[in-house]
């Protein structure tokens, strides 16, 4: 069938048989993970999620089948050798992919210490895997439209934005469970702000510096503004003095002339 093909199809068929892939290794993880989960809507949006996921890998497989391809878990190397021999290796590779897949649910029931942990750490991979998704469809929308097909960019970008809605959402939860696992695992006391007493002597401290400071330059300039003071009255009283007795002296000297007169 291979030979059939031209490299144009054989490279789209390749790039959408990986997304294929990872969809339908997710769709046993989410099932596994809405098992685990508590939360209502976290629940509900994990669901619709599925839905999603189940309609992709249908897509994903008419569209292989429209280009001439087979939509399997996992696209085979083309090697040297009978066509038997190539079938018989994809075959292998398909049944140890879908194996991982299937065994991931019983493991992630496992991880974490407490209920909220759990569900905080399906949610990080959840998120992991949505950009590997994205990922994906970027890399088949950007392939599709080099090579003209108008169809399969169109399913890309359908997809795509489906993946970058469940990112979003993810993003907002989960902060909202990493507190919920500090909530059930970390003491009330220890959750409890301290207090910043030392922050406060520092602050009353600086503030009685700041007062003594403003209080010394005041001082200051009141002793200067009073010797200011002092010297502009003596030099005026100098002053005054000086011209008494300037004027005393030259009436005594006029009364001598006239006397001798």
């Amino acid at each position: 069938m291979a030979d059939e093909l031209s490299t144009r199809d054989t490279k789209l068929i390749q790039y959408l048989n990986e997304a294929y892939g990872k969809e339908k290794e997710l769709e046993t993880a989410l099932q596994a993970h809405i098992r685990m989960t508590k939360r209502p809507p976290y629940k509900k949006r994990l669901q619709d999620h599925l839905k999603e996921t189940k309609a992709q890998s249908k897509g994903l497989e008419r569209r292989i089948k429209a280009l001439g391809g087979k939509a399997e878990r996992s696209t085979p190397v083309p090697v040297p050798g009978p066509d038997a021999a190539v079938q018989a290796t994809a075959a292998v590779t398909a049944a140890a992919t879908k194996a991982l897949a299937a065994a991931k649910g019983p493991v992630h029931a496992l991880r974490g210490t407490g209920e909220a942990e759990k569900q905080l750490k399906n949610a990080k991979d959840e998120l992991w895997n949505e950009y590997e998704e994205i990922g994906n469809y970027t890399a088949i929308e950007a392939l599709a439209e080099a090579l003209n097909d108008d169809e399969t960019v169109k399913l890309a970008r359908e997809y795509r934005r489906q993946e970058e809605r469940m990112a979003s959402f993810l993003l907002k939860l989960i902060p909202t469970l990493t507190k919920a696992v500090v909530t059930e695992e970390v003491p009330a006391a220890e959750r409890r702000k301290p207090a910043a007493a030392s922050g406060r002597g520092r602050t009353a401290r600086s503030s009685g510096t700041g007062r003594t400071a403003s209080s010394s330059r005041s001082g200051s300039s009141r002793s200067s503004g009073a010797s200011r003071s002092s010297g502009t009255a003596r030099s005026g009283g100098s002053s005054r003095s000086s011209g008494g007795a300037s004027r005393a002296s030259g009436s005594s000297a006029s009364g001598r002339s006239r006397s001798s007169s």
